[in-house]
């Protein structure tokens, strides 16, 4: 993740702290983005799906506004499509770019397969 996260800053990312309510400092706000579960489900998908596969996760809260600028990054760099169901909509990337196609099929496409 740490490797990803520096690419992604070389290609003009930066982290939105904002997101992280917490008390602390701005060091420890990144940090905490850096642990997102769907990033985490990416990085874990990223190591495991073949090639050429698209990445399904599925939230059951909200995706920040971090989260969603971050995987628009990696759906550039590493050149996959991505999807990341949360409790209220689809959020579809395909190199670096916001897919806004959301229909029934699309969700029955990326329930089964």
């Amino acid at each position: 993740m740490e490797e990803l996260t520096s690419e992604m800053k070389m290609r003009g990312y930066v982290p939105d702290i904002s997101s992280v309510l917490h008390d602390m400092d701005n060091e420890e706000k990144e940090y905490n983005l850096t642990h997102h579960s769907e990033k985490i489900a990416i990085a874990f998908a990223l190591m495991n799906i073949p090639k050429g596969e698209p990445i399904r996760v599925m939230k059951n809260l909200r995706v920040c506004g971090d989260c969603h600028v971050a995987i628009k990054y990696i759906s550039e760099i590493k050149n996959r499509e991505i999807i990341v169901r949360d409790s209220s909509r689809f959020h579809h990337f395909k190199h670096g770019r916001l897919q806004v196609r959301y229909t029934m099929i699309k969700f029955l496409l990326w329930l089964f397969g």
